[in-house]
Formats: structure tokens, sequence, C-alpha cells
């Protein structure tokens, strides 16, 4: 069985995240989906809310499942039984980090390999920091966001300000 971790901070998570994830759950048989605490950011969303916006998001996917994680990815990864990593990239600098990335989770994870999926160019404009300024400004959310995230925040009783 091909099991895959696609981490990430998910602040919060994009129809670009949506669209690696689906295409993640056509390549491996089981995809844990991680919502990963960064000390170097400052989320809009806490950690239970983006694992909530995940969860409402990847519920359609069978093979697919979200979870919350403070640890690091490497042993993650290991609990889950995981063999790959999963990373977006939109561009030469995304390639870059996430390449030195990978060297360092291959020697913590035991030879854990890291697949790098090419973003759509319908895609690369959007991130969750542009989701973000459109949140703080009260701009409609439907072409950046999934319709069950945008739902899962309406149910807050908020468009997502804190």
């Amino acid at each position: 069985m091909k099991i895959a971790v696609f981490p990430g901070s998910f602040d919060p998570v994009t129809v670009g995240h949506m669209d690696l994830i689906r295409r993640a759950a056509q390549i491996f048989d089981r995809v844990y989906i991680c919502a990963m605490v960064n000390a170097g950011k400052s989320p809009l969303f806490t950690g239970e809310q983006r694992f909530e916006l995940l969860r409402a998001s990847v519920a359609e996917l069978p093979n697919v499942t979200a979870e919350l994680w403070t640890g690091l990815l490497a042993d993650y990864a290991r609990e889950k039984g995981a063999q790959y990593i999963v990373k977006g990239v939109r561009n030469g600098t995304d390639f870059d980090t996430e390449w030195s990335m990978a060297q360092i989770n291959r020697e913590l994870g035991d030879s854990l390999e890291t697949v790098l999926l090419p973003a759509r160019a319908e895609y690369l404009h959007v991130s969750s920091t542009m989701v973000r300024e459109m949140i703080k400004y009260h701009r409609p959310l439907e072409p950046y966001m999934p319709a069950a995230a945008i739902e899962t925040m309406k149910g807050w009783g908020t468009d997502g300000n804190q």
C-alpha cells in the first residue's frame, strides 16, 4: 500500500491545495493531510479551525484523512506508515525550499521520499496569504477556497475574521 502525507499550514485551505490533494489521492492508496503548526508563522486560524476546514474540504475523498500535528513531519509520517511526502510547488523558489526539506526528511524518515507536484497554471496566483487578505477585507472567497471550508466558516458565525 502506498501511503503519503501532504503537510502544510493550510491557513486556510485553498482551491490550489484541493487540486493537489485530489491529484495525490489518485496517485496514492492513502493520503494523510497534515495541518502542521509552524512556529515561524502567525496564523489567522487556530490549529483546530484549520483542521476543521481541511476535514470538511476532504470529506468527499474516501482515501484522504485530515489531521492536526504539532511535532516533526518525519515522526508523523513514521506513525502513519507513510513512505512519501507530497508537496506542491508554484515556482523555482518553492522548488528550492522543498528540495532542501526533502533532504532533511529523507535523513530523519528512513528514506522517506518527497514527491513534488507542480501547481496548475490556473492556481499559481492562489495562496493562503492572498486568501487571508480577502478574508480581512470581506471579499468573496468562492474563487479561492473550497465550498465546504467556506460553509464551515459560516457555521462559526464568521467569515474568518477573529
